[in-house]
């Protein structure tokens, strides 16, 4: 069970510390990204800040997941609605954006594949943490 746990810690931790990341360049550089966004002057500084403002708000529920990943099932679970909801509503946006914005369109397409890969990632340390993947293979009942 220990060793389960510190493989969903690690996933967690792994997505937690990317998003930490980007949420601290988009806030500390945001004009290092106006061109990838399309953006310029202090509008589009401010618009990339307010992006990693909101990569903060979205990782707030992790650090008590990553503590303890088998007793705060809810809040896990918030982190996987979460990062489904990154993907659909990046995925929306992708869609429905005119197809003369292709460095945009670039852009985003990178974070539905990096959203898409933690929530595999997270999906893993979930059913690590639950042991269902020990139970699915012993067919018995989980600890």
């Amino acid at each position: 069970m220990k060793i389960r746990l510190w493989l969903a810690r690690i996933a967690l931790f792994a997505v937690f510390a990317v998003n930490l990341y980007c949420a601290a360049v988009f806030i500390v550089f945001p004009q290092n990204y106006l061109h990838a966004y399309q953006l310029s002057g202090a509008e589009g500084m401010a618009a990339i800040q307010g992006i990693g403002v909101a990569f903060l708000m979205w990782n707030v529920t992790y650090p008590l997941v990553i503590v303890r990943p088998d007793k705060h099932r809810a809040l896990y679970l918030v982190v996987l609605i979460q990062q489904a909801v990154g993907i659909i509503g990046e995925s929306f946006i992708l869609i429905n954006l005119p197809a003369t914005y292709e460095t945009l369109a670039g852009n985003l397409t990178r974070f539905i594949i990096f959203d898409a890969c933690a929530l595999v990632v997270l999906l893993a340390g979930f059913f690590l943490s639950r042991g269902f993947f020990q139970h699915h293979r012993r067919g018995g009942e989980n600890p």
